[in-house]
């Protein structure tokens, strides 16, 4: 739909009309709505609710079974139910101040600093003032409320106002439209977008599965040294035999199994770094080399670089020193923060916020990304910095890992490989997913694609 002229809003603008490009408005705009669809105040069909922060000052306010939203559980779901979140309140929390315990369903919109995220509460759950939330009526399905407000992001900044932080006040939201259609065709809407949602979440939880047994594998094994500690105690095998024959009878005197060694990982992998092609030069970017930075990790859901924000031209590569790295390459970032790690999944370049680990000698790229994960605490002890803690390639290198046998790591990447590699596949199908989803949004929220052709696409993917 047409967008209409915008305007500067404000406290007390609801009186213009600033619709957005699909299925919402602030104010009735003079746009036609698709045959069996209508715009209608949101207020008629959703009541309006406000969130509150119960006072920092009262420690008994909070930590009790209460879920509260904050900025950080809508940017870490955007667009999902919600079901938990990072702090909690409790009733007396709620009693002392202006918060609501909001109902299952509730959709919830930030509308501050960071304006335009989405969740929908999978329980009873308060919010803090950040947030402008709808209770919806037996005639709005929630989750199409929801889909709409995905569809419409770019206009929910349209609604924002202020230099230091955009908001949406609550004049602006009370005077929402919405474009509609009856409630059977918004629930045949919802399952179509739903459906792709679900398995979107079906995988996802698929490899948080997936990682934890990686990661309870290698702390087995490596970490706690289980198999050889069942062996000196008499426990009977928990592994098939030809695996649990390769472990040795007895820790020695270093606290490792017997004939294991301990190694610097510099020793063990090309620790290399990069860097940044001068942003003054057009010709170091705009090709089809990926460079990334930590922040293309940070977003990341599974540990598995599939694509970057930018790209650099051949040109821009020849000013990195450690070039393109392979795929297989496993990425820590090594400050702002330090942390986050992939295994790279494309030939990629890195800035200077890196330590890449270049895997080409006896220890597996998967065998690192398990071993790096569980060295994190050394990691940031061997950190330093005034302005930020930064971990240098040479306080890395001489970190200490523990080496097994040959045969050990070979049934060990026999194992974890395969739950690397269906992660990666998983991660592939999500972003598949996310895409027809993000097709076909906008394109039935405005009637531009009917919910008949809609399934047949969708039912041939899921």
């Amino acid at each position: 739909m047409a967008r209409a002229q915008t305007v500067t809003g404000g406290r007390n603008a609801t009186a213009a009309v600033i619709p957005g490009k699909y299925a919402l408005s602030v104010g009735l705009p003079n746009l036609p709505a698709p045959k069996g669809w209508q715009w209608t105040p949101l207020s008629s069909v959703a009541r309006l609710e406000s969130g509150h922060t119960p006072s920092r000052r009262h420690p008994e306010y909070w930590g009790g079974d209460i879920p509260w939203i904050g900025i950080r559980d809508a940017t870490g779901n955007h667009g999902r139910v919600i079901h938990d979140t990072i702090e909690h309140t409790n009733a007396l929390g709620i009693e002392n101040s202006s918060a609501r315990v909001l109902p299952a369903k509730t959709v919830c919109l930030s509308r501050t600093a960071s304006v335009g995220y989405v969740v929908v509460t999978g329980r009873e759950m308060a919010t803090s003032q950040d947030f402008v939330n709808w209770i919806c009526s037996e005639d709005l399905n929630p989750h199409f409320l929801k889909y709409v407000l995905l569809a419409e992001r770019e206009a929910l900044h349209v609604f924002a106002v202020g230099s230091v932080h955009q908001t949406i006040y609550f004049p602006e939201a009370k005077a929402f439209h919405v474009c509609m259609p009856i409630r059977k065709v918004q629930d045949a809407i919802v399952d179509v977008l739903g459906a792709l949602d679900d398995k979107i979440e079906e995988n996802r939880q698929m490899s948080v599965t997936l990682e934890a047994a990686a990661r309870a594998l290698y702390r087995d094994w490596f970490v706690e040294f289980g198999p050889t500690r069942a062996k000196m105690e008499g426990r009977a095998p928990y592994l098939e035999e030809s695996i649990w024959s390769l472990f040795p009878q007895n820790i020695d005197a270093d606290g490792k199994p017997q004939g294991w060694t301990i190694s610097a990982i510099g020793d063990e992998v090309d620790v290399v770094g990069g860097s940044t092609p001068s942003t003054k030069e057009a010709q170091y970017w705009g090709g089809n080399i990926a460079w990334a930075t930590p922040k293309d990790l940070s977003s990341l859901k599974t540990p598995v670089l599939l694509s970057t924000e930018r790209q650099i031209s051949d040109l821009g590569l020849s000013q990195i020193g450690s070039g393109l790295l392979p795929t297989g390459t496993v990425l820590l970032s090594s400050r702002a923060p330090i942390g986050y790690l992939a295994i790279a999944e494309i030939p990629v370049a890195v800035n200077q916020g890196f330590i890449a680990m270049i895997c080409k000698r006896r220890l597996s790229n998967v065998f690192i990304w398990q071993w790096t994960q569980a060295s994190m605490d050394q990691v940031h002890q061997r950190a330093n910095g005034s302005t930020f803690q930064e971990i240098s390639k040479a306080n890395f290198r001489p970190i200490a890992v523990t080496v097994g046998t040959p045969d050990v790591h070979k049934a060990f990447d026999a194992l974890v490989r395969p739950i690397f590699e269906r992660i990666a596949s998983n991660e592939r199908e999500i972003r598949s997913l996310a895409a027809t989803r993000d097709f076909l949004l906008p394109r039935l929220m405005s009637g531009e694609v009917l919910v008949k052709d809609a399934e047949t696409r969708v039912g041939e993917i899921t």
